[in-house]
């Protein structure tokens, strides 16, 4: 199972950057940035609730399931 995370494409869709992101959701941009590559083994609710929020998008936006092929 593969979870790739699209935020990068939001921020741009978005015209937003990763700085102004992190403070309208009210994370560090070390984190975000973490998120963002892909480098966190999970997310809390309330944090995808909020990127949700300030990127006017789906959860599927962002977060996308990637079948293994076998």
């Amino acid at each position: 199972m593969t979870i790739e995370i699209n935020l990068d494409m939001m921020l741009v869709k978005r015209k937003m950057t990763l700085t102004e992101l992190a403070e309208r959701v009210g994370i560090s941009v070390t984190n975000l940035s973490l998120l963002k590559t892909g480098r966190v083994k999970g997310i809390r609710f309330r944090t995808l609730d909020a990127i949700c929020r300030e990127l006017d998008c789906q959860t599927g936006d962002i977060l996308e399931y990637i079948p293994e092929i076998v």
